[in-house]
């Protein structure tokens, strides 16, 4: 009971540090083993790093990520088994193993350090292995603990947000980078020594928007169907798809009309939504939203300006200080409204 107490308390420490965000990471955690509260901190870290991820990822986008959205089980109320849910669970995912990993390596845990099981082995022409590299092993292995306790399901939704929940993990091997440190006389780097290091965690969400962008759409089989929905079925996820797409995301089903508000699927469509006009050094998404999130899904663009005050012509003044005047600008901001009198156009543009 104490245990459960205590891992009750580290939930709520970590909640109040991220409550700036609607979604609850105790929904993330209230499964976790007790045996494990020494990591709570760090899977709500990584699962508040994963969410803020999807946010970035999708902030251009029809489907940009909402709070409603942010739920990791079949058993409560994300029963949809969409591209975006999958990009979902496999970002999650992503995001308490690189955490926990790299906690690993800065010596937060007692029972886990730098990976050092290559050390002084030859890895390849001029270097050896060696140093402190992230030790993915148990990151992993935390990550799976955590994660794949909240899938409760064994129907096909349940199999494949176990699958995805995989491939985020697999997302965090591959986007690993070798790192070397250069040993000789006078620097002349007549050997190497090198150890793999995770990616900056943007690699790593761009990686997996790429994986959602091309993700497969599995036709379950309907005897494994079947099976998968039995109390006595317990095959894995890998039995399910194909073993060559482990690393791919998977969805079953199509995505709604994101264009479109939706209350009964938790949709709020794109009306009000800000959209950028003539940016540079934009994203390509960026550069089409006005587009892409208006004029296809049958809004009009509206253009609002602002006043904004801000620090201008700033002087350094002998001794010590900056003096600035505050100027004041017109901003203009750039939003989807619906035409003066004009209907709705229902499951108008792609869904994407």
């Amino acid at each position: 009971m104490g245990d459960l107490f205590m891992f009750r308390v580290a939930v709520g420490i970590c909640y109040a540090t991220f409550s700036a965000s609607a979604w609850s990471v105790n929904n993330f955690l209230i499964t976790g083993p007790k045996a494990y509260l020494t990591y709570t901190t760090s899977v709500a870290l990584g699962a508040q790093s994963g969410i803020e991820e999807c946010k970035f990822q999708f902030a251009w986008e029809r489907w940009n990520c909402p709070e409603n959205a942010l739920q990791l089980s079949t058993h409560n109320r994300l029963r949809s088994a969409t591209r975006e849910t999958s990009f979902i669970h496999a970002i999650s995912s992503a995001g308490v193993m690189y955490t926990i990993t790299k906690n690993c390596s800065m010596g937060d845990f007692e029972n886990c350090g730098c990976d050092e099981s290559k050390n002084g082995k030859t890895g390849g022409h001029g270097w050896i292995w060696g140093g402190c590299s992230d030790n993915v092993e148990f990151g992993e292995r935390i990550s799976k603990l955590f994660v794949d306790s909240l899938e409760k399901g064994k129907d096909a939704r349940a199999l494949m947000n176990l699958h995805n929940n995989r491939a985020g993990r697999l997302a965090v091997r591959a986007t690993m980078k070798r790192t070397c440190k250069c040993h000789g006389i006078s620097g002349s780097c007549s050997i190497q020594t090198c150890w793999l290091q995770l990616a900056n965690f943007r690699e790593m969400g761009n990686y997996l928007k790429a994986k959602y962008d091309r993700a497969l759409k599995i036709e379950m089989d309907k005897r494994r169907l079947r099976a998968g929905n039995s109390a006595e079925g317990h095959w894995a996820p890998t039995e399910a798809f194909l073993p060559s797409a482990e690393a791919e995301l998977i969805f079953l089903e199509e995505s709604p009309d994101y264009c479109t508000r939706n209350s009964s699927l938790g949709i709020y469509g794109t009306e009000g939504r800000e959209c950028l006009q003539n940016s540079h050094n934009t994203s390509r998404w960026e550069q089409c939203s006005c587009g892409h999130l208006c004029t296809e899904c049958g809004l009009q663009v509206e253009e609002k300006r602002t006043e904004a005050i801000s620090s201008c012509n700033c002087k350094f003044q002998w001794c010590c200080m900056v003096k600035c005047d505050q100027c004041r600008h017109v901003v203009s901001k750039y939003y989807c409204t619906r035409s003066p009198g004009s209907a709705w156009s229902q499951g108008k543009g792609s869904t994407r």
